[in-house]
């Protein structure tokens, strides 16, 4: 079954209606600065306005932690002790028999000092964001009458890793409606898990014009490019996310090697913005400099100011294996930068089409280079597509029907 879902013909009355929800948990992995966090920060922000009260469980922080912290309050996720008491006084309370009750005794404590934190007898409803928050949403024992509404953003390859399999067979038996990002997500919990394709609503969050407010914003602001070592007239390629198999970081710089092999009017220069340094993204340098790419591959770290970059892109490549329905390509739509992307690697391949970039199939470097050299000498070709994929993205994802959807949706839920 397909799912469809049409934004632009929901009433606008729906921005009157008065919900009966009041009080909405929300139960994030963590607080780091990636696509699925960032979404549910903008998620907060948007429903503060409606005067709705809530509060975030995390698992744990990291960089958005005060940000989160500034639109409700935030409980982190204990991190567990080892010990009863101690390494030496376990082991006699072991011999004894008495450390398992007195480890049981723990761990119901500290579940009752979580309830207690976020006043699980006032919620009206949770939203689960992300599968890989259903760890701490299946530890938190909620009663079944409490709807239950998970935002699902990963595909096979990020379950496999952050999930695990009893906790995401919890999660999903106890989902009452699942939001997913892209109609490829939608498939896979459909196909792969049997969830009911009838309570799952195609739902992607974007805060349409404050991202283009910072889109202008950034592009105001002096380019970073040349701090790289980029010249002026050169053709910029650009990636984001972190450095990770899953991302495609090594065929990003595959993906270079080739087209620096081609003839171009001009040279092409690849960006990597989020290679936050560790083993991995020093074999991903060493391959850079063994290829004879210093000169012409720049990673940057992780950055709040990921549009200062996005904005003087000319071409963004997203090489991920798999990405549901990546944040950053609706962030290079609204920069008017055209998008190249796999067939099959997840939800991309449905807004970008034929007319906003270059779907390419899946793991076709070769084509994906002759589409960076082909763009990069048709400078045309590029100002069309980009300003297609950011007329798709106003389009599609309007911020405030959105949000009525998915308060119109949780309601519907807490009535039954």
């Amino acid at each position: 079954m397909r799912l469809i879902v049409h934004f632009l013909t929901i009433n606008l009355k729906l921005q009157t209606t008065n919900y009966k929800l009041r009080k909405l948990l929300l139960i994030g992995h963590d607080a780091n600065r990636a696509g699925a966090q960032l979404v549910l920060l903008q998620l907060m922000r948007l429903l503060q306005p409606k005067g709705l009260q809530m509060h975030l469980l995390l698992g744990e922080g990291g960089p958005l932690l005060d940000d989160y912290r500034r639109l409700a309050p935030v409980t982190l996720w204990p991190k567990t002790n080892p010990y009863v008491v101690g390494a030496t006084t376990d082991k006699v309370l072991g011999k004894l028999g008495l450390w398992q009750p007195l480890r049981q005794r723990q761990l119901t404590q500290q579940q009752l000092d979580i309830r207690q934190q976020l006043g699980l007898d006032t919620i009206d409803a949770v939203l689960v964001n992300t599968v890989t928050s259903g760890r701490w949403f299946r530890q938190l024992a909620l009663p079944e009458s409490i709807p239950v509404i998970t935002f699902a953003h990963e595909l096979a390859m990020s379950v496999g890793i952050y999930t695990q399999p009893d906790d995401l067979r919890f999660l999903l038996q106890h989902t009452h409606h699942m939001l997913a990002v892209s109609q490829a997500t939608a498939d896979y919990y459909t196909n792969q898990h049997g969830f009911d394709p009838a309570r799952i609503t195609l739902f992607t969050l974007i805060d349409t014009p404050a991202l283009q407010h910072n889109v202008e914003k950034a592009r105001s602001e002096p380019t970073p490019l040349p701090s790289l070592g980029i010249p002026a007239d050169a053709v910029v390629v650009g990636g984001c996310g972190l450095a990770e198999w899953r991302k495609g970081n090594d065929l990003f710089i595959i993906l270079a090697r080739l087209v620096v092999s081609r003839p171009t009017n001009k040279p092409v220069h690849f960006v990597w913005v989020g290679m936050k340094p560790n083993a991995y993204r020093d074999d991903l340098w060493l391959d850079v400099e063994k290829a004879g790419l210093a000169d012409r591959v720049h990673f940057v770290e992780p950055t709040p100011e990921v549009l200062r970059y996005m904005t003087r892109f000319h071409i963004f490549a997203l090489t991920s294996r798999e990405d549901p329905y990546p944040l950053v390509v609706l962030e290079a739509g609204l920069s008017e930068v055209p998008v190249l992307c796999f067939d099959g690697a997840g939800g991309a391949p449905e807004l970008i089409e034929a007319d906003a970039g270059v779907v390419v199939p899946y793991l076709d470097i070769e084509l994906m280079a002759d589409s960076v050299a082909w763009l990069a000498d048709d400078p045309v070709a590029r100002q069309q597509k980009g300003k297609r994929l950011r007329q798709k993205v106003q389009e599609r994802h309007p911020a405030a029907q959105s949000m009525e959807i998915l308060l119109k949706l949780i309601s519907e839920k807490v009535k039954e």
